[in-house]
């Protein structure tokens, strides 16, 4: 294997570890935080880290093109950074949240074909019928329907739309916009709107459990969002976009190895049905 190969994997195998330690670093999180204090510090975090950054690059950006850069930061990391860590807080399962992720592909081509007329063959559809299949049944391996577990699923789902919506956007209008800057400029633009959210929404610092909740969830910005984005711009500059794309398929397995060491039931049938998903994933994207 080459050296560029190698690096390539290297890469690869970071962006799994680190995006699929996302889910359980975001229950540690919700011990004392509330779903919206995680996602404003956990985007507070990211965007101090892109800052600095963000100023040399906003010169390079045409301005036309600044707002939908900063609607792409609401979308692509606000909103679900907000959706994930509510229902994270109301119903802790970390591998459940990495598997339901997983549909976010699905939803890049729902959302392409619906509102952005792009032409989706049969196959495609099929691959998304699958997928959706596959979450139904998981849901119904969940056992009896609540409100509580139904929400859980679709605070989640909405957050795949967003990511969905957000790559759609990304890829019909800002096509000509080096992916770096522009993830750089879209997350530090959060700054301000983070910090007026802070001081609504203030985290205390008074024991050690409420101290390790907030150092998680700063982890989770630093790394899952700032640092991870990072490098998965890179990876798709010396791999492309199909491989980069592939760490899709990883997620789960990591967010659930996570979940099994902390105490949470992964049965069988969520394995088949998660294998249901990726088989869809798969289909739709190959």
């Amino acid at each position: 294997m080459s050296n560029q190969k190698t690096a390539n994997w290297g890469l690869f195998i970071v962006l799994a570890l680190v995006w699929g330690s996302s889910f359980i670093l975001m229950k540690e999180g919700a011990k004392t935080l509330t779903g919206w204090q995680i996602g404003t510090v956990r985007i507070f975090s990211a965007a101090m880290v892109f800052f600095p950054f963000a100023v040399f690059f906003l010169r390079r950006i045409p301005r036309r093109k600044l707002p939908l850069i900063v609607l792409t930061g609401i979308l692509g990391n606000l909103f679900p950074a907000f959706l994930f860590g509510i229902a994270i807080q109301r119903q802790t399962e970390s591998a459940l949240a990495g598997i339901l992720n997983s549909l976010t592909p699905l939803f890049v081509i729902l959302i392409g074909a619906l509102f952005f007329r792009k032409t989706v063959p049969a196959k495609k559809v099929i691959g998304v019928l699958i997928g959706f299949a596959g979450l139904v049944l998981l849901s119904l391996a969940k056992g009896p329907v609540t409100l509580s577990g139904i929400g859980f699923m679709l605070l989640i789902l909405l957050a795949t739309v967003f990511y969905g919506l957000n790559v759609n956007l990304i890829t019909t209008y800002l096509k000509g916009i080096d992916p770096f800057q522009m993830a750089t400029v879209s997350i530090a633009s959060l700054l301000l709107p983070t910090s007026v959210l802070l001081y609504f929404h203030p985290v205390s610092f008074a024991t050690a459990a409420m101290r390790q909740s907030i150092l998680a969830t700063v982890t989770l910005g630093v790394m899952g969002s700032a640092a991870a984005t990072t490098l998965y711009y890179i990876l798709i500059k010396k791999a492309g976009g199909l491989f980069a794309s592939l760490v899709t398929y990883a997620i789960p397995v990591v967010a659930i190895f996570w979940g099994l060491l902390d105490g949470e039931q992964v049965g069988p049938v969520t394995v088949v049905c998660l294998g249901i998903i990726l088989g869809g994933v798969y289909l739709a994207n190959k």
